[in-house]
């Protein structure tokens, strides 16, 4: 393992105890009505890094009625724009004072890069500053050509009461993509962060509460997809259900939320391609090749899991992006050199494995990695940068999503080729294309099947921006005024003006 710029543990000082989590509901942190926790063990120490209060069906009935009865009360509301703006604003203050502790806890939590958490956490902190803007920005229409008899006024009101649930690959940065939105809209809310991932979302909880909002707006119910999860899909006293994970789950989501009729966000996966021509600067592609499959270990939505290089140039890319990955930091997460952590869960580990095997067993050319990665020092689960050639389009590995720092490797002849391998995929969220040529860029960006098409970078994002899939990559966007408009909805409001109306029984 040599060959490989791997980070041994460093001398970073662990939590002495587990950060206890519990429930927040209507304004006050409570125990699961059963008295169950359950616990977190760190992906790449093998220590206890929470022990939460485990939910259930009176936990989320209590937290539902609890978001039900601060919406109906009309209170928060009610509240002006620039008083929400200002709650989001102390909010945003609060996370950059709290930066180092949520990242520590996000790091051993999640196995990322604490460097990498810390950047997060200062993104999010801008995220609830951007939602500040628009609460004071919400407005809705008047339309005073509909004759003299008539004005009409479409308003714009809070879809009601919201279920959050959020993944854990991002916890604290996804939370913030949704409940500043929230929030500015005027709705309440119920969250559910992932349970491997809670502490995050529960430190800010106590941060709301110190920032002044009021009882009930806000509420968190900690534990499992069933029975948490399924409950707060399928009350009918919540409104909205917005959701970012697996698209299996999504569907699942869908199917639930449909017998309220409920709206449903959802933010799923994606197989995302960069495409690389011939005329592209390959110094700046390759960086960005390996930066798109190896950021957050590959378990990312956005990741750049598969490349698609044009057969001229296939071999030169494929061998200096195995010599780039090789230099890349995997390791202990504490370490600020580290650029590459541990992997999620061992049965997660297991899977990114299958995969790469199962490539390598119907004809695939594993060029790098392929294997366990040891760390000393460390018991966790690591995998090691692996870079795949000789990929088929029909391979599942080109087709699914690993979730893992796994590249698989397609090669084109012509632009129609290449947007064919583009698209023939189940997901559509993001892609990105290389070349030097603007009319091959804008060509790319008009017929690509995705929700964000990157021309000569790879997964810059802005608060500006909306953010979202097509086909199985999901439905509504986050980020941008989009995100907003997700929270709200249209009241038209059609008025007479004046004794005019004629009688319709004569």
């Amino acid at each position: 393992m040599s060959e490989l710029n791997v980070v041994a543990i460093s001398n970073a000082k662990l939590p002495d105890d587990p950060f206890v989590a519990r429930h927040l509901i209507d304004g006050a942190w409570k125990d699961s009505a059963e008295g169950e926790t359950f616990e977190r063990v760190s992906p790449s120490h093998g220590t206890v890094v929470t022990r939460a209060a485990k939910g259930n069906g009176a936990d989320v009935d209590a937290a539902i009625s609890a978001a039900r009865k601060a919406y109906d009360a009309g209170a928060w509301r009610a509240t002006t724009g620039k008083d929400r703006a200002t709650l989001l604003l102390k909010v945003a203050d609060l996370i950059d004072r709290e930066r180092d502790r949520i990242a520590l806890l996000e790091t051993l939590e999640s196995g990322k890069p604490i460097s990498q958490a810390r950047a997060e956490i200062e993104g999010a902190a801008d995220i609830w500053r951007f939602a500040a803007s628009l609460a004071r920005t919400i407005h809705g229409e008047s339309h005073n050509t509909l004759g003299n008899d008539f004005l009409g006024v479409v308003l714009k009101e809070p879809v009601g009461v919201v279920s959050i649930i959020t993944p854990w690959n991002f916890p604290f940065l996804i939370v913030s993509q949704k409940l500043p939105f929230a929030l500015a809209a005027g709705c309440t809310a119920v969250i559910k962060p992932s349970e491997m991932t809670p502490a995050t979302t529960v430190i800010l909880g106590e941060l709301l509460i110190e920032a002044g909002c009021p009882a009930g707006v806000v509420n968190i119910v900690l534990g499992y997809g069933d029975p948490v999860g399924i409950a707060m899909t399928t009350d009918k006293r919540v409104d909205m259900v917005t959701f970012t994970g697996s698209t299996a789950v999504g569907k699942g989501i869908v199917k639930a939320a449909s017998e309220t009729l409920k709206k449903v966000s959802l933010e799923l996966g994606g197989k995302n391609p960069q495409v690389l021509f011939p005329d592209a600067d390959l110094d700046s592609a390759i960086d960005a090749i390996v930066f798109g499959v190896y950021f957050n270990a590959g378990e990312c939505c956005n990741s750049g899991s598969r490349i698609i290089v044009h057969e001229d140039i296939a071999e030169e890319v494929v061998s200096r992006t195995v010599a780039l990955s090789r230099d890349v930091p995997f390791g202990d997460p504490l370490d600020p050199s580290t650029k590459v952590g541990a992997i999620i869960t061992p049965d997660h580990q297991k899977k990114i494995d299958t995969y790469v095997q199962q490539a390598a067993n119907h004809g695939a050319d594993i060029r790098l990695g392929g294997a366990a990665l040891d760390v000393p020092g460390l018991k966790g689960q690591f995998y090691q940068p692996t870079v795949i050639s000789n990929v088929t389009g029909e391979m599942p590995i080109a087709r699914d999503e690993v979730f893992g720092p796994v590249l698989s490797v397609l090669t084109f002849k012509t632009l129609d080729e290449a947007i064919a391998l583009v698209n023939d995929a189940d997901y559509g969220l993001s892609a990105g294309v290389w070349s030097e040529n603007v009319h091959t860029c804008l060509e790319f960006a008009r017929r690509a099947q995705a929700g964000t098409v990157w021309t000569n970078t790879w997964m810059d994002g802005f608060a500006e921006l909306p953010f979202g899939g097509l086909k199985e990559s999901g439905q509504g966007r986050e980020l941008g005024k989009y995100g907003l408009d997700e929270f709200l909805e249209a009241k038209t409001v059609t008025m007479r003006i004046g004794k005019t109306r004629s009688p319709w029984v004569a």
